[in-house]
């Protein structure tokens, strides 16, 4: 459809102006009778916090999201951005992208009385309807509601006249979507400040008060902990915001390893093709969910699923550079490349420090070898080993290594009785290199049940008994 060039050309066209509410609700409702997913590429939440959502929507409410880091807040708040209308037609050069039919700033109101229907409109598009915070101490009512503005007053204007005003982020942002991350760490002073924006409709700027009828949806996020605090949130704000929608990390080792997959960088860029066993990601997506129960990690400061991410890119990378120096043909990560996760998990994670200081080196490998036993116990019994168990208690011994070339494996595999069998177990493996992950893996979940011996000297294990 053509779009109207004035505000007598959009009312001929027959195009209804709608609020920001209208809008996301009935591009909500297309959504829910066509099926279509609202949040794509959001893992986990279909059943918890989505549909919490939806009827914040239908019910056209501001929203707050409490969670600990790394649940997808900002993320969600973000997509509902697509709920918007993909353009829409605001009075040309509007500072506040305001209705050609109700406008509310006094400029506009002034050139609709003497424009008429000559008046001009351009169009935005949604994007341009998303306005986003994070929310410091140091965060002023200038920032968010506005400002009295010297060079306008230098120009000749009254103070106490509206047009002095700067406009901060939240008006700039009419029409639209405005997002508060972390929204108790702003000081009381702005909280009143946007509690009046979004109760009285009203602001008051250096002591001249004016009317600010705006039409935009306020999205917030919080940490629980702080947003339930004693004087982090003040009860009139908190009372503001019609729905609380409580965040989660994901219930189920599947969902983990869906956002690992997604979210991580692409594997396409790597320099050569990369395969990572099932097994390998489900002892990934296990040791962060070791972290998240732990008693010597600081739950209230959560543990972000960019653990997951962060060691899958990691291990990945480790195998990578394993590649490249014994000139392999594909990147396959293994149990001895599990080192390089500290730098990845230990920034991350908060210790309780109880009694002597702890560090984060051995509590990583605790988590680790938590995960490894868990999914090994998924796969094997050890009793289903027995042989593998025999030949090394005949006195044989196996060395590995994150550098060791794949082919040195396969001579192992051979001699040592049900170990190709056991490989099978774990799925399709035909590759040296999967091969090679498979074996330590198998050897390492037999010493974590202290059927073998482990020796580590430098970068080399010894398996044996």
């Amino acid at each position: 459809m053509k779009e109207a060039k004035t505000v007598g050309e959009l009312k001929k066209s027959g195009r209804p102006v709608l609020t920001v509410r209208e809008e996301m609700r009935k591009n909500l409702v297309h959504c829910l009778e066509t099926e279509e997913r609202i949040l794509p590429g959001i893992v986990g939440y279909d059943d918890t916090v989505v549909p919490d959502i939806e009827n914040a929507i239908l019910s056209g409410h501001h929203m707050v999201f409490l969670g600990e880091r790394g649940q997808a807040k900002s993320r969600i708040i973000r997509g509902l951005v697509s709920l918007l209308d993909k353009r829409i037609a605001i009075v040309q050069g509007c500072e506040i992208n305001d209705n050609p039919f109700v406008p509310i700033c006094r400029s506009c109101k002034r050139r609709v009385e003497k424009e008429g229907e000559a008046l001009l409109i351009e169009w935005i598009d949604r994007e341009q309807r998303y306005g986003e915070k994070l929310a410091t101490p140091d965060v002023s009512i200038a920032d968010l509601i506005g400002e009295i503005d010297p060079i306008k007053v230098a120009e000749g204007r009254y103070l106490a006249d509206e047009e002095t005003i700067h406009y901060g982020l939240i008006p700039r942002t009419n029409r639209g979507v405005f997002a508060i991350n972390e929204l108790p760490d702003l000081t009381e002073k702005v909280q009143v400040g946007l509690f009046n924006l979004m109760e009285e409709k009203d602001v008051q700027i250096k002591g001249y008060k004016i009317r600010l009828p705006l039409d935009v949806v306020i999205v917030a996020s919080a940490n629980p902990e702080d947003y339930t605090s004693r004087g982090r949130i003040i009860t009139p704000l908190k009372d503001r915001f019609d729905v609380q929608i409580r965040t989660h990390y994901p219930r189920t080792i599947q969902d983990e390893i869906a956002i690992m997959e997604q979210e991580a960088a692409p594997v396409s860029q790597r320099s050569q093709p990369v395969q990572v066993p099932q097994f390998l990601k489900e002892v990934l997506a296990h040791m962060t969910f070791e972290a998240r129960k732990s008693s010597e990690i600081n739950q209230a400061s959560g543990v972000s699923v960019r653990v997951t991410i962060n060691n899958y890119e990691s291990i990945i990378s480790n195998a990578e550079k394993r590649a490249l120096r014994l000139k392999e043909g594909e990147v396959v990560p293994r149990v001895s490349d599990f080192h390089c996760v500290l730098a990845s998990t230990s920034g991350k994670i908060e210790m309780e420090y109880v009694g002597e200081e702890k560090k984060d080196d051995e509590l990583v490998d605790k988590l680790v070898n938590r995960a490894i036993i868990k999914v090994f116990d998924q796969y094997f019994s050890v009793n289903s080993l027995q042989k593998v168990v025999d030949y090394f208690n005949s006195g044989w011994g196996v060395e590995v290594s994150d550098v060791m070339p794949s082919q040195d494996y396969l001579e192992g595999i051979k001699e040592i009785p049900g170990l190709k069998e056991a490989i099978g177990a774990l799925g399709t493996l035909e590759s040296p290199a999967l091969m090679a992950s498979a074996t330590e893996f198998i050897l390492e979940g037999l010493h974590l049940h202290q059927k073998l011996n482990k020796e580590v000297e430098g970068g080399r294990i010894t398996y044996g008994k």
